[in-house]
C-alpha cells in the first residue's frame, strides 16, 4: 500500500473517529529505533495525532519537531509503574482520549536455558510481558468509557515457535499471545479490538545494540544454543523485513473494519509459520490414539 493510498484511506478513520473531526490519536511505545520510530513516522505523516514514548523523552525530539500541534514525546519506562500511569494521563490530558495503543517497547535475550540468569530473566518478563499488561490496563478504562480502542501487541515468529538461545525471550512472546488472545475474547463485546503482530527477521536493532546475551555460556550447548546465537548476530542488518513497510501494515491493520487477531509480518514469519502448523498437525494425528486413551470409556 502506497502512502498516498494510505492518506486516502485514513479519511475514514478521521470522519469515524468522533463527532468533531478529530483526527486517531496513536500511543506508541519504544520509538526510539524501529518499528516504533516508523509507525510513529508514518501515523504523524499522513496527519494524525501521536503519543511518542522512549526511556528518554530527548530520543524521539525529533519527531515532535514541526508536529508540536499533534504530536507529545513522554519519557516512559515500561518498567515503571508511575511512569505508565503519567504517560497514559498525559495523552488523554494533551488529546483527550486514545484510539490505538502500541505495545511495542521490549528486546530480546540471548541465552540457552540453563545458560540464563535470574536477574535479566526476570527482567525481560518486565518489560515484554508486565509492562505491556499494565499499559494495556491504563488505557483500557478509557477506550471502555468511548466503547472503541485499538490495542496492538507486538509478539514475534517467536511468540509461536520457540528456538535455542531464545527460549526466555520466546516465553515472554508467548505470554503475550495468550494474554492479548484472552483480552481479544473480553473485549470484543465492547467495541474494542485487538491485533497481536508477529513479525520475522527485521532490519531493527533487535538483534544488534538492543540486544542482551547472558554472560554464562556453557560448551555443551555449542551446537544448540551457540549456534543460534551467532547465527542471529550475524544475520543483524540483512533481514528482509523493512520496518517503514511494517509501520504501513499497522495503519492498514487499523483500518480495516474487520482487522486480524493474528498478524504475521514477513515472508521469513509466514514460512515458519506454515511449517509449524504442518509440524502440529503431524504430531497430534500422530498421538492420536495415545490421547484418546486418556478418556473414561464410553459410557462410564
Amino acid at each position: 500500500m502506497t502512502l498516498s493510498q494510505l492518506k486516502a484511506n485514513s479519511q475514514h478513520s478521521q470522519r469515524a473517529s468522533s463527532m468533531s473531526n478529530d483526527t486517531p490519536v496513536w500511543f506508541i511505545t519504544g520509538c526510539s529505533t524501529g518499528f516504533g520510530r516508523e509507525i510513529a513516522k508514518l501515523v504523524l505523516s499522513l496527519g494524525w495525532r501521536a503519543v511518542v514514548t522512549a526511556r528518554k523523552a530527548e530520543s524521539v525530539a525529533d519527531l515532535v519537531a514541526g508536529n508540536e500541534d499533534r504530536a507529545l514525546a513522554v519519557a516512559l519506562d515500561v518498567n515503571q509503574q508511575p511512569q505508565i500511569e503519567q504517560a497514559i494521563a498525559a495523552a488523554e490530558a494533551r488529546f483527550g482520549h486514545i484510539d490505538v495503543l502500541v505495545n511495542n517497547a521490549g528486546y530480546g535475550y540471548f541465552s540457552g536455558i540453563e545458560e540464563g540468569e535470574d536477574q535479566e530473566i526476570r527482567r525481560q518478563f518486565e518489560t515484554n510481558v508486565f509492562g505491556l499488561a499494565s499499559l494495556i490496563r491504563q488505557a483500557l478504562p478509557g477506550m471502555r468509557a468511548r466503547k472503541r480502542g485499538h490495542i496492538i501487541n507486538f509478539s514475534s515468529i517467536g511468540g509461536l515457535i520457540a528456538y535455542p538461545a531464545l527460549g526466555y525471550y520466546n516465553a515472554t512472546k508467548f505470554a503475550v499471545e495468550a494474554i492479548s488472545e484472552a483480552l481479544a475474547k473480553e473485549v470484543e463485546p465492547l467495541g474494542i479490538k485487538v491485533t497481536i503482530v508477529e513479525p520475522g527477521g527485521f532490519r531493527t536493532d533487535w538483534a544488534g545494540r538492543s540486544v542482551i546475551e547472558s554472560a554464562t555460556v556453557i560448551d555443551d550447548y555449542a551446537s544448540t544454543a551457540g549456534a543460534f546465537r551467532q547465527a542471529i548476530k550475524s544475520g543483524s542488518g540483512h533481514q528482509a523485513g523493512d520496518p517503514a513497510r511494517a509501520a504501513k501494515a499497522m495503519v492498514a491493520v487499523f483500518e480495516a473494519e474487520q482487522p486480524p487477531l493474528r498478524l504475521l509480518l514477513g515472508a521469513q514469519a509466514y514460512g515458519r509459520a506454515m511449517e509449524r502448523l504442518a509440524e502440529l498437525d503431524e504430531n497430534f494425528k500422530t498421538w492420536k490414539e495415545l490421547t484418546l486413551s486418556a478418556d473414561f470409556p464410553d459410557g462410564e
